[in-house]
């Protein structure tokens, strides 16, 4: 995923059940991305996804997880410029790879409004 600076919205989704950004409601998943609800974040549980819209990319950088150590970078709402979540570039143990080269996010729960 790239970094991007476009700051419009994508909105409509048929009345499918969606992820929302808690502090200005920008759509951020379909709750059909949803990949595992047991993940822990720094605010709290979070949300492995397929992918997410609406939300731009923060620079990359190692950081210790509960896994182990992971290139991570922070997602941030592009409504609002709210942290919600991370994306996962590498992982460094071998049971964490499932994670690299898919569009994967975690969606804090304190930063999303869950269906």
């Amino acid at each position: 995923m790239t970094e991007t600076k476009d700051t419009s919205t994508v909105d409509v989704y048929h009345d499918r059940a969606a992820f929302s950004c808690a502090k200005c409601a920008a759509v951020l998943a379909l709750q059909d991305e949803l990949i595992s609800k047991s993940f822990s974040g720094r605010e709290g549980r979070g949300y492995l996804m397929h992918s997410a819209v609406n939300v731009s990319m923060g620079k990359k950088e190692d950081r210790p997880l509960l896994t182990g150590v992971h290139t991570v970078a922070d997602v941030f709402c592009v409504g609002c410029k709210e942290r919600v979540g991370w994306y996962y570039y590498k992982a460094s143990d071998h049971s964490q790879k499932y994670k690299e080269g898919k569009r994967v996010h975690i969606l804090e729960t304190d930063a999303a409004d869950l269906p």
